[in-house]
């Protein structure tokens, strides 16, 4: 595949601003600058520790007022018109930017400190400021629409603007771990109803990924190997590509839950070579239509890209790819009710074998 070509560029806060071109893109190479007179950018957010879990609160009131469901005319994530001045100053493939309400960011340390947001004794009353990074990342000019549906080359630029931005965002100091999501649907809660995902960068190492570390000092190292290993020919395995293994893994809490594991153990997007983001395009995007195939109307989902955190046993994590949804019926969500939300206790509502048989039946 030809390269995908990327451009820079301000917008007028100051925010940064990326172009992703698909590989036959027509777009000119130059792009209109932002015109808009912006207010200077909120504060950063404050982080509390919760001493009784250990865990991280991030505080940030400036996203209250944030855009709900604009229409068409008005959305932020269209390119710009006369009559509405967007984020995006110009047509467009992919964009990332800089997102203006941010849960972390925009400030960073000034140097690499790993003890950041370690807190000796777990201190009642510990604050940090949420330093960090949060990127919007906009699939398509077209305000309405799913990634799933979107040809592969599309698909193709999105894996290579989430895998750059990765590594850059890697390099900056005080994060600790990188994490691309789309939420989808507003069933799940989005804001917007433009086709869209988002990067956060986080300046701790966020407490799923601490359990997943946990599981690995206890198992041993060859635990995403051997993961792997388990659910390949299993009933509950969806597809196996040259590079990819997508299955329903066997403890799935979700009434539907597609995990991905690429077969070599590289620890981000950003360390797949170019070959493989080909096929995990094209495997993608074939999970993302097969979950509006089930139903007459489109499934809300949530894509997680679950990457290595910045520290040395981070090694031994693997990327990997979770999809999850809480559609348990055509007019039915599964909510999180006490077990779930007050104890972190899933109870399932399907064999996750049943819900593999469901999905090969729409994948063909």
């Amino acid at each position: 595949m030809t390269e995908i070509a990327k451009q820079h560029a301000k917008l007028a806060d100051g925010r940064d601003l990326f172009y992703f071109d698909d590989f036959d893109s027509k777009l000119p190479a130059h792009r209109k600058a932002d015109s808009r007179e912006l207010p200077e950018r909120p504060e950063v957010a404050q982080m509390r520790l919760d001493s009784l879990t250990g865990e991280w609160v991030s505080v940030a009131a400036h996203r209250h007022g944030r855009a709900h469901l604009p229409p068409a005319h008005l959305c932020p994530l269209c390119p710009s018109t006369e009559e509405n001045l967007s984020e995006l100053p110009d047509n467009f493939d992919v964009a990332v930017f800089e997102n203006k309400s941010p849960s972390f960011g925009p400030n960073l340390l000034a140097t690499t400190d790993v003890t950041y947001s370690t807190v000796p004794n777990l201190a009642l009353g510990s604050v940090r400021d949420s330093i960090g990074r949060c990127e919007v990342v906009v699939f398509s000019p077209e305000h309405l629409g799913s990634l799933g549906a979107m040809p592969t080359k599309r698909v193709r630029t999105v894996i290579e603007a989430l895998a750059d931005r990765t590594e850059h965002l890697q390099s900056l100091p005080g994060v600790m771990q990188v994490f691309p999501f789309e939420n989808r649907g507003q069933d799940i809660g989005v804001t917007l109803h433009h086709p869209h995902g988002q990067i956060y960068a986080y300046p701790f190492i966020t407490p799923r990924t601490t359990k997943l570390l946990d599981s690995i000092s206890k198992y041993g190292n060859d635990l995403f190997a051997d993961t792997l290993k388990f659910e390949q020919g299993s009933e509950r395995e969806l597809i196996k590509s040259d590079n990819f293994t997508a299955y329903v893994p066997f403890a799935g809490r979700w009434p539907i839950e597609i995990h991905l594991l690429p077969h070599r153990h590289v620890q981000n997007l950003a360390q797949l070579t170019a070959d493989e983001k080909d096929e995990l395009a094209e495997v993608y995007r074939k999970l993302l239509h097969a979950l509006d195939e089930i139903y007459e109307t489109p499934t809300p989902y949530i894509s997680a890209w679950h990457q290595a955190p910045l520290v040395d046993a981070g090694k031994n994590v693997r990327l990997q790819l979770q999809i999850t949804s809480p559609r348990r019926a055509a007019d039915k969500l599964k909510y999180l009710a006490g077990s779930e939300s007050a104890m972190g206790a899933f109870i399932a509502d399907f064999p996750p074998e049943t819900t593999a048989a469901r999905l090969r039946e729409v994948l063909g």
